[in-house]
């Protein structure tokens, strides 16, 4: 195993990566932003190193600086959590030129999966279901003369990137001739790719996807799935595990899907495997693939007993995986909520300010990085903690949320704390029968 680790992310991902390394007796290094030169991560890691600026593109997307910031420490390994530089091509392959493990899949794999129309070859090639769609489209006409093809409503799509950026639904000839500059230009922005590609729309659709683990020489296992349907903006606001309402031959069938993709590619580390759930015709279909650890990974952890963050050091450093543990079958029920510092009142924007008050309950899972007093910024996501619950059934752990919800308390800035509050007092919710767009 390592000997010093540098976390390259922010918030409640590098805290939670701090608590295992030292777990593990490993030396952590944080790096931090001006804006966060107070912030937890920067106080509970054993070495923290200034990048200085506020902007992440001033700080933790600047490849250069945290790679000197690995060299000025020792570190043997970066581990990427999620966000910034976690899924980028170039940082995988400069840490690997610089002999600095990189935590995470390979250089190739980023650069594959990270591309949504290759993804799709690949999961193609693997015999994963796919929506009917196009490879990358040309122009406006040759994507009008396919969405023709394929059935309104569609969706247009960028090949680079997440985060619902660059998503948009067309139900017409008109609305795809609107979106098509637009999503283009997007992808343009923020992901320095204009590459756009037709899904169809699949009607009521659940988010269900596959957390998988591979070792990077054949061997994949599935760890169970997650429906994350509960979304605003394209962003997950509730995750849980297993999904309810889901078949079990469907869920096999989902799963050995999953291990097949990354057995093609001789996977390595964590990933995931996500997928649109048509319930109406109990049938599934391949969406994308996140080549790191997930936000809502905590709800895998806590029905497989595992730590992902863990796993995915040891086999980063070669280290012997215990595949016995990894292949136990998942117990119980979990789910966990995203608290954001947003007002659901004002289209969910942003509030950043000074946390007032802050009491979380015990007997739950707090993943986050705040405090009474701590200032949130306006130069990062919103999200400020994760309350995570796990139970023998989900008609229990349903209850044990709502009364973590009803017992925590944020004072000073807005945030969606009651939004969720209702959200999980929903019937819709409590039958398990949500949508994306609920």
């Amino acid at each position: 195993m390592f000997s010093t680790v540098l976390i390259a992310n922010r918030g409640e991902i590098a805290c939670r990566a701090i608590r295992t390394l030292k777990r593990l007796g490993i030396k952590s290094v944080a790096v931090y932003s001006d804006a966060d030169r107070n912030a937890r991560h920067v106080k509970e890691a054993d070495v923290a190193i200034a990048l200085g600026g506020d902007k992440a593109s001033d700080s933790y997307l600047r490849i250069d600086k945290i790679l000197a910031a690995a060299k000025e420490t020792g570190a043997e390994a970066i581990w990427p959590g999620y966000g910034f530089l976690s899924e980028s091509l170039p940082f995988a392959a400069a840490c690997e030129e610089a002999g600095i493990a990189f935590v995470g899949p390979t250089a190739q794999q980023i650069g594959e999966f990270g591309l949504k129309h290759r993804a799709r070859e690949l999961a193609a090639s693997a015999g994963v279901p796919m929506t009917p769609g196009t490879p990358l489209l040309s122009s406006l006409e040759e994507a009008l003369s396919a969405a023709e093809n394929i059935g309104y409503p569609v969706m247009l799509k960028s090949t680079a990137g997440g985060g619902g950026i660059g998503l948009t639904r067309c139900d017409d000839a008109d609305t795809l001739r609107n979106a098509w500059e637009s999503v283009r230009r997007l992808g343009e922005q923020f992901f320095s790719d204009a590459g756009v590609f037709l899904e169809r729309f699949i009607d009521r659709a659940r988010h269900v996807e596959v957390q998988i683990f591979g070792d990077g020489t054949g061997k994949v296992i599935a760890l169970g799935e997650r429906d994350c349907s509960l979304q605003r903006r394209n962003q997950k606001v509730v995750e849980e595990t297993p999904a309810p309402n889901l078949p079990q031959a469907t869920r096999e069938a989902l799963l050995s899907s999953a291990v097949r993709l990354g057995e093609l590619v001789s996977y390595r580390s964590a990933g995931t495997v996500e997928y649109i759930y048509d319930a109406a015709q109990d049938a599934f279909y391949f969406l994308e693939v996140n080549t790191r650890l997930q936000v809502e990974h905590p709800v895998t952890e806590c029905v497989t007993g595992l730590d992902l963050v863990e796993c995915m050091l040891q086999v980063a450093a070669g280290d012997a995986i215990d595949w016995p543990r990894l292949q136990r079958a998942p117990q119980g029920a979990s789910i966990e909520v995203r608290i954001y510092a947003e007002d659901p009142l004002k289209n969910f924007q942003p509030s950043p300010g000074t946390l007032t008050g802050v009491s979380f309950p015990d007997g739950v899972r707090v993943d986050g990085w705040i405090d009474t007093g701590t200032e949130v910024s306006a130069f990062y996501d919103p999200m400020i903690a994760k309350l995570i619950v796990h139970a023998d059934t989900r008609k229990a752990a349903l209850a044990k949320m709502q009364q973590a919800l009803d017992a925590t308390q944020l004072h000073g800035i807005a945030t969606n704390l009651d939004y969720l509050r209702q959200i999980v007092a929903t019937e819709a919710f409590s039958s398990g029968k949500v949508w994306t767009r609920f």
